[in-house]
């Protein structure tokens, strides 16, 4: 029917797709874990049931909310349809500010408190850092 030659080159190439497909999975797989996409507060709202996994919650610092004590942080997190109060004890990114976008990484308590390991302050394509724009204007 197909000869030896044929064979080999079919048996080839079918190794090849089947190593190819592995190899993906396997990647996918162990990237699984790591990736966290960040949730609005309207969005944890509707969740069905908490999970203890780490989130992301990302929005808005709503105006007046931050709260400092000793070395722990309070402050609310809206998209202007909902609200979660987030705790946070840690070094705070010199971006982070009252109506700026913020994405806080932690775990869930209820649908209304969050508490945050990790605060990542947002901000947009215009922003350029302070020592740069230094360095611009005195050249």
């Amino acid at each position: 029917m197909y000869g030896r030659k044929v064979k080999l080159r079919f048996f080839f190439i079918l190794l090849i797709l089947l190593t190819f497909v592995l190899t993906t999975f396997l990647i996918l797989k162990s990237l699984e874990e790591n990736v966290v996409f960040f949730k609005s507060p309207s969005e944890i709202k509707t969740l069905a049931e908490i999970q203890n996994k780490k989130i992301r919650v990302g929005g808005m610092v709503k105006k007046d909310s931050i709260s400092v004590v000793s070395k722990e942080m309070k402050f609310i997190i809206t998209d202007f349809k909902s609200e979660i109060s987030v705790t946070y004890s840690g070094v705070i990114p010199n971006l982070f500010e009252e109506g700026k976008g913020v994405v806080a990484e932690g775990y869930l308590k209820d649908k209304n408190f969050f508490f945050a390991t990790k605060i990542l302050a947002k901000h947009d394509e215009n922003y350029m850092p302070p020592e740069v724009k230094a360095a611009m204007e005195e050249k």
